[in-house]
């Protein structure tokens, strides 16, 4: 009986997910490796950590996706090692030897080791970061709302967001409208215009992904919606009490959430690839480790350079990259040469919230509310999952029509 070829994925991120399903249907074995049982769709966390969606709705069972994917296993586990000179991976339910092995595990928090960061700040990777973080704003709001002392009451209604990427700007905006509409429901004791929230950059302009003029337009629009934007602010310290800046300037603050810094998440291995200074796998053209071709490295892990510059790490890469690997694996097992990753770029939109955004298609540069429902419309479309399609769709409709957020719970994680 002839052996089938198998193929390990380590991550089911968006890579990892869709390079399983593009090797659906071939004469491989594909087994799927993640420590979670679920999908989560990144790029909505921050309205889970805003109370504008409920959890579940952007976690996707990983058995659901691969249903029909009658040659896929997926296997719940911790990868704890990978052997790349025997081609094996070491897991928590046992050991598994491939013939080719895709890596995806994606991406991890950095802290660039500023005192009190990993032990104070809130990052947001997680499904698990995104209820925690929530849990605290909540928190804080409930506490506020009878303390009598006016410094710790403003302290605990302050925000820093430490970051002025992305992601640092959509929590920006989504805290703005939590703020503006839930909190004067919930909360009658609180005058909204004690929160304060400050969104802290290191260099000179906001997102430096997009054109100068884009970053511009983002910092006017957070400050009409009164976040204090403070750029050229290098954060070099962080305590349950709040953030310390160079210069020595202190802000007390509740809640200090970390958007900036991302670093490979290789697990443990033997005889690792070559890495970037931000623990990345630098890779061939045709997505393979150079020192070992049997391996394909794609999404957050890889260090891919477009046009002369790396790769910004986006969903949309990941998946093409993705589609890719699962043929140029095809083309090596019918003996053919591989070929050069090329990414596709569609395009790149920002959301602010309160009904504005940034975006950038082909020569295009776009503000205010087109890029912002271009944004949710998207993001819908990416969603792998119908149901939670039809649900997201309702409780944004809900939160815009009655300008509420519906899932203010304090949970346990």
């Amino acid at each position: 009986m002839h052996k089938k070829t198998r193929v390990v994925i380590v991550g089911a991120g968006f890579g990892g997910l869709q390079a399983a399903q593009s090797l659906a249907h071939t004469e491989t074995e594909v087994i799927l490796i993640d420590r979670h049982n679920y999908h989560t769709f990144v790029p909505l966390l921050y309205q889970v950590a805003t109370a504008g969606l409920s959890p579940d709705l952007i976690a996707i069972p990983i058995r659901n996706l691969l249903r029909h994917s009658l040659n896929t296993k997926f296997l719940k586990a911790e990868v704890e090692q990978i052997d790349f000179a025997v081609k094996l991976v070491k897991t928590s339910e046992g050991e598994i030897p491939y013939d080719f092995l895709i890596l995806a595990a994606g991406s991890r928090t950095q802290f660039f080791g500023i005192p009190g960061a990993t032990d104070y700040a809130f990052p947001l990777r997680t499904l698990t970061d995104a209820i925690n973080l929530r849990n605290q704003i909540i928190h804080c709001f409930e506490k506020a709302e009878g303390e009598l002392d006016d410094a710790k009451r403003q302290q605990l209604l302050t925000i820093a967001i430490v970051g002025g990427g992305a992601t640092g700007v959509e929590l920006a905006g989504a805290l703005v409208e939590l703020v503006l509409g839930s909190l004067q429901k919930d909360y009658p004791r609180l005058n909204p215009q004690e929160v304060k929230l400050i969104l802290l950059q290191s260099g000179e302009r906001l997102l430096v992904e997009f054109a100068p003029s884009l970053g511009k337009y983002t910092y006017r629009k957070l400050r009409q919606l009164g976040v204090q934007v403070m750029l050229n602010s290098k954060v070099c310290q962080v305590s349950a009490d709040g953030v310390g800046l160079q210069d020595d300037v202190w802000l007390p603050a509740a809640t200090v959430i970390w958007s900036v810094g991302l670093a490979g998440a290789l697990p443990n291995s033997s005889a690792t690839p070559t890495q970037t200074r931000k623990g990345k796998i630098k890779v061939l053209p045709s997505l393979q480790a150079s020192e070992y071709p049997e391996v394909f490295v794609i999404g957050d892990l890889a260090h891919i350079e477009h046009n002369q510059k790396p790769l910004a790490g986006v969903a949309p890469e990941a998946l093409q990259q993705g589609v890719f690997v699962a043929r140029n694996i095809q083309r090596r097992l019918r003996g053919k040469e591989l070929k050069p990753f090329s990414y596709f770029n569609k395009g790149r939109l920002a959301i602010i919230g309160c009904y504005s955004g940034v975006g950038k298609i082909g020569a295009f540069k776009l503000t205010g509310f087109l890029p912002w429902f271009m944004w949710l419309a998207v993001h819908l479309v990416y969603l792998p999952d119908w149901r939670n399609r039809l649900l997201i769709l309702l409780s944004w409709l809900h939160a815009y029509i009655l300008g509420d957020r519906s899932v203010r719970l304090i949970l346990s994680t």
